[in-house]
């Protein structure tokens, strides 16, 4: 498969997402030269670059029917006084063309969507909060494997200060970004841990894999059931969702849930190798450029299972989320279970700026595998369980009941995985069966509760 548009100045990766998560090579250039123009040093350098790269690649050749060629000489006629300024006319420029996914990030803003896209930032491993009793910074838990690990942190733990730096009024965040930096580089952490004196520890940075994927082993009446939550398509969510089913295959599950609700998307790729580890064969997606090319992208014969699967979604599952659940639902391959998703069918491919800014900037067009455009109308579920608002509330108010019978759409995920492997056994291995709760189970299983 062609990874996106390739020339000599510019190397972008396909991206799909609420957030447009992802990153190209950089552009290596000091100056822009067009039409005999040189730019050294300025703010119009930026400029320049991103107008060649939208007049370069944009789905729509008519630019939203606007003169391109006269946005251009607009946008460098002007005299800015900072990058600030410039950055706005460019923002301004490119609502010409009415598409929000097509977007300039400063540096701050790309250097963040590079950490999403990457699925990893250089630190230390700690998830932090500001206590609401004390009101002073406090680790939530060290990550597994870690280098707080390695050096002993215990959630609990509070910190004091940042290289010598007090967190008294430091937020989660500030407090993040100074215990991230360069890989390899010491942070030194002033500790207090219940029942001892305040004291130092020094970590080496290391590059952290943020975690995309939860997964555990659910026993749901008399079946084992994966369940597999896939958060965002990042740079690791494919080798973590192979982890995920590798690990919950060896605990002989009978069937999978998975659920892509709230995950607005992400990269492309993650979202066709995850596809191709639940479907041996079919077309999973269908991309068209602006002039008209047409690349069908299939499975290849490499899924890692053929057991019942059913895919839970909403209104926030996007872009990549979509691509991977119409994959699955035109191909038959899982039931879809949930509320309307977002409706995103648009592919971007994202930059590097020469000051480390970034441009995102639609490439292409998507469509299912049956031919579907699901721009602005989302897939519509094979079995619609849209939640209402005081439901919305309680499972925002109680994340933990997220996945539980108290979850109406997991609960009628369950109910449909139930009836898939019902109608996958053999007759001779089918067993009486009543429902309890709206699980099936078996007849002696719901003696027992019964009793108990």
């Amino acid at each position: 498969m062609k990874q996106g548009f390739c020339s000599s100045r510019f190397l972008p990766a396909l991206a799909l997402g609420g957030f447009l998560t992802a990153v190209t090579l950089p552009i290596h250039s000091a100056q822009s030269r067009t039409d005999g123009i040189t730019f050294t040093n300025s703010p119009k350098v930026i400029l320049d670059e991103a107008w060649q790269l939208v007049n370069q690649d944009y789905v729509d050749g008519s630019f939203n029917k606007n003169d391109w060629q006269a946005v251009r000489k607009e946008l460098l006629s002007k005299n800015y006084a900072s990058k600030e300024e410039a950055y706005t006319a460019l923002r301004n420029a490119l609502k010409k063309l009415q598409d929000p996914y097509t977007r300039f990030m400063d540096p701050e803003q790309f250097a963040t969507l590079t950490t999403q896209t990457s699925g990893e930032l250089s630190g230390v491993g700690i998830r932090l909060e500001l206590n609401k009793v004390t009101k002073i910074l406090t680790v939530v838990e060290p990550m597994p494997g870690s280098p707080a690990i390695k050096a002993g942190i215990q959630a609990g733990d509070q910190i004091l200060s940042i290289d010598g730096k007090t967190t008294q009024t430091m937020t989660v965040e500030s407090a993040s970004a100074l215990i991230r930096g360069k890989v390899g580089t010491p942070v030194v952490l002033r500790l207090n841990r219940a029942g001892s004196k305040n004291f130092d520890v020094t970590i080496n940075r290391e590059v952290i894999e943020l975690a995309t994927v939860n997964y555990s082993l659910k026993q749901e009446g008399g079946n084992k059931i994966g369940y597999i939550r896939l958060s965002e398509f990042s740079a690791h969510a494919a080798s973590q969702i192979q982890k995920a089913i590798k690990d919950l295959d060896k605990q002989q599950v009978n069937a999978y849930i998975l659920d892509l609700r709230g995950n607005p998307g992400g990269l492309l790729n993650a979202s066709i190798d995850i596809a191709r580890m639940w479907l041996n064969k079919g077309l999973i997606v269908r991309t068209v450029d602006r002039g008209g090319k047409d690349e069908p992208i299939t499975a290849n014969q490499t899924a890692l299972t053929q057991r019942p699967l059913v895919v839970l979604v909403d209104g926030n599952s996007a872009s990549s989320s979509e691509i991977l659940t119409g994959a699955l639902k035109d191909n038959g391959r899982a039931t879809v279970v949930g509320s309307t998703t977002f409706g995103k069918a648009l592919v971007q491919s994202v930059h590097q700026l020469s000051d480390g800014s970034g441009l995102a900037v639609t490439i292409a067009h998507y469509y299912t595998p049956n031919g579907t455009d699901i721009s602005q109308k989302g897939i519509v579920p094979d079995i619609q369980t849209p939640l209402n608002a005081s439901q919305v509330a309680a499972l925002t108010a109680k994340p933990d009941l997220l996945a539980t019978q108290a979850d109406p759409q997991y609960a009628q995920a369950v109910r449909s995985v139930t009836k898939l492997l019902r109608a996958s056994r053999p007759a001779s291995q089918q067993k009486p069966s009543v429902t309890l709760n709206g699980v099936e189970t078996s007849r002696e299983q719901a003696v027992n509760k019964a009793v108990k």
